[in-house]
């Protein structure tokens, strides 16, 4: 079953991008439709190499990783309090502190890990906690004062550096 899925994502899930190149689509139709996007929750492109087998440096996932990171994803957002991947969920304009958290545990590169944890702690909204998302502009303006499931991964991500 694990070989027919590989073969399935290889065969239709792998499109090819005009500036990217070969990426991972977010979803596909099987009529050769593919949606270039992704969600700031986890499973996502993003968080792929945590929860999979795929490989941080999968040249296929690094080019999707590029795509995702930036504003030719319709759900990246960069504004004066922050950055990152949003989602429908909330609404335009409000990156998740998750999606930080992601790209930290998606990195081999310590000064981008050190980079993701210094903006999750400038989006806190002076709470001293993450929430689920905030606004770009005004990290202040946040949803969920408190959310657990970001709290426990930014957790995590501090234990992980540290080890390391």
């Amino acid at each position: 079953m694990a070989t027919q899925v590989e073969e399935a994502l290889e065969k239709y899930a792998v499109v090819e991008h005009p500036k990217y190149g070969k990426i991972y689509a977010f979803e596909v139709d099987g009529y050769g439709s593919a949606l270039l996007m992704d969600d700031s929750n986890a499973p996502s492109l993003l968080c792929l190499p945590y929860l999979t087998d795929v490989s941080i440096d999968d040249p296929i996932y690094q080019n999707t990783r590029k795509f995702v990171w930036s504003e030719d994803n319709p759900y990246f957002f960069k504004g004066k309090a922050g950055e990152g991947i949003g989602g429908p969920h909330c609404g335009l304009n409000k990156p998740w502190p998750m999606s930080l958290v992601m790209k930290a545990f998606t990195t081999n590169d310590r000064a981008e890990k050190e980079w993701c944890v210094q903006q999750i702690l400038k989006t806190d909204g002076d709470t001293g906690f993450m929430h689920e998302s905030f606004n770009k502009d005004d990290a202040k303006d946040f949803t969920r004062s408190w959310f657990a499931w970001a709290n426990t991964l930014f957790g995590e991500l501090i234990v992980d550096m540290y080890a390391q």
